[in-house]
């Protein structure tokens, strides 16, 4: 009888320790470690021997492909995301808030699947077959080659593949499912490790398309990622406000395609809508003459977005002022705010509380937004509006030059498409442009560019 083995593992990173600690040296997470009791893996030897016997190297030319390398499943965001569409053999985790809709995305996606006669197998652990069906419903899902399980248990679940033969599985989610030989709970690092290990064997051993549902935690990462990260292909991050209609699927990995790609999607009484124009949407409610609004053009991967950057100032009335941030880097403003506070001699922000928002529950991650960021902080200081048909692009350094940036004329034609006739972009960007019909207005530094924009029309 194999002997049982007592550890203390990390239930944020997966780290072991042979006794309890307070906090983990690993991720540095405090009262993480829980106690977990598991079997020693047997030596190797005799049938291990053999079973390496069987793995027999092959040559490279010898090596066949699939006929169909990409499953499309209809959704042209989700297949821009994942680089054309799903690859046979491989795993996807899917992370997101609850409630954000990473089961409806799903469900809306195995339907299309299923629809063109691909066998697809959902596996729902956390609803009923009954609640399950009343989403389908609402998605309006009807084919016959869908099938459902309501099960947590692993072994379960891999004779109902077996049963159906699946060219598609999703697991929702793996931090329900559990293996009967491990006496940790659902959920512990040592459940969701095994269970993925056990179905990620099928997956590639069948040729399966292996999509996993993961939780995210209080900080805002998926649960376990050190533990699953290396373990899938994909990692796809549902993300948004649950209370705006707005959702934007990003990948973080992906070993088959593009991480710089987003998909946008809307969620509505009928479920989640593609949307196809996002610039216009996230600027659909946009004011016009409104002191400290800009826009900026963001390049996701090969599609850009225009996204207001809207900015409020205002007196404070504690001891130090106030930054709040909302879809731009915090620590990306308190730079700019000094750049602007020491380089272009803005009076007044050391006295005020600074608001700075990305409108429309969009992210703003890269540094082409600097620019937009410190107009629209000026616009608001000063109470001065900037025009509704300007944009800005430019990263700014600490000595307040603009720095030159990738894709510049793919932003400014969606800039046009758009209405946009006026743009402020660093001078060593507009070099080889070929754009008419819109006014391009080349600056060196942020002093410039502020006067720019301010300026009375």
């Amino acid at each position: 009888m194999p002997k049982l083995k007592t550890v203390f593992a990390c239930q944020s990173c997966g780290y072991q320790s042979p006794k309890w600690l307070g906090r983990c040296p690993e991720c540095e997470a405090w009262n993480s470690l829980a106690e977990e009791r598991l079997e020693a893996s047997p030596t190797l030897g005799g049938g291990g021997t053999a079973a390496l016997a069987e793995a027999k190297p092959v040559r490279l030319d010898e090596i066949t492909l699939h006929e169909r390398m990409r499953i499309a499943s209809g959704i042209g965001e989700l297949d821009r995301v994942l680089g054309g569409g799903l690859v046979p053999g491989s795993v996807v985790l899917v992370g997101g808030e609850p409630g954000i809709g990473k089961s409806t995305l799903l469900l809306w996606a195995m339907g299309q699947l299923g629809e063109q006669g691909v066998p697809v197998l959902y596996v729902s652990g956390e609803e009923s077959l009954q609640q399950t069906k009343l989403r389908a419903t609402r998605l309006g899902t009807r084919s016959e080659q869908l099938y459902f399980v309501s099960e947590t248990h692993v072994e379960s679940i891999l004779q109902a593949i077996e049963q159906v033969r699946p060219q598609v599985v999703v697991i929702d989610s793996i931090q329900v499912l559990y293996r009967s030989d491990l006496t940790s709970s659902p959920g512990s690092v040592s459940q969701v490790r095994e269970c993925a290990n056990a179905l990620v064997r099928v997956a590639k051993s069948a040729g399966t398309a292996l999509l996993l549902v993961g939780h995210v935690t209080k900080d805002g990462s998926l649960a376990g990622p050190k533990v699953l990260e290396h373990l899938v292909d994909t990692v796809l991050t549902f993300e948004g406000d649950p209370h705006a209609g707005f959702r934007i699927l990003r990948a973080s990995k992906n070993r088959f395609g593009a991480t710089s790609e987003i998909g946008v999607f809307q969620m509505t009484g009928r479920g989640l809508e593609v949307v196809d124009n996002p610039s216009a949407s996230f600027l659909a409610e946009r004011s016009a003459q409104v002191p400290g609004s800009m826009v900026t053009a963001s390049l996701e991967g090969t599609r850009p977005l225009l996204i207001e950057i809207q900015a409020l100032a205002c007196p404070t009335h504690f001891g130090l002022p106030q930054r709040r941030m909302s879809g731009v880097d915090m620590n990306r403003v308190h730079v700019l705010l000094a750049v602007l506070e020491r380089r272009v001699g803005l009076q007044g922000i050391a006295t005020h509380d600074v608001y700075v928002s990305a409108s429309g529950g969009a992210t703003v991650i890269e540094p082409a937004a600097d620019l937009a960021i410190a107009i629209a902080v000026a616009s608001s200081l000063k109470e001065r509006p900037t025009r509704s048909t300007d944009c800005a692009l430019g990263e700014v350094g600490l000595s307040g030059e603009l720095r030159s940036l990738l894709g510049a004329e793919t932003r400014l034609t969606e800039a046009k498409r758009l209405g946009f006739t006026r743009c402020l972009i660093s001078r060593s960007s507009v070099r080889d442009l070929r754009i008419t019909g819109m006014e391009i207005v080349a600056v060196s530094s942020v002093q410039e560019a502020i006067a720019a924009a301010l300026e009375r029309p």
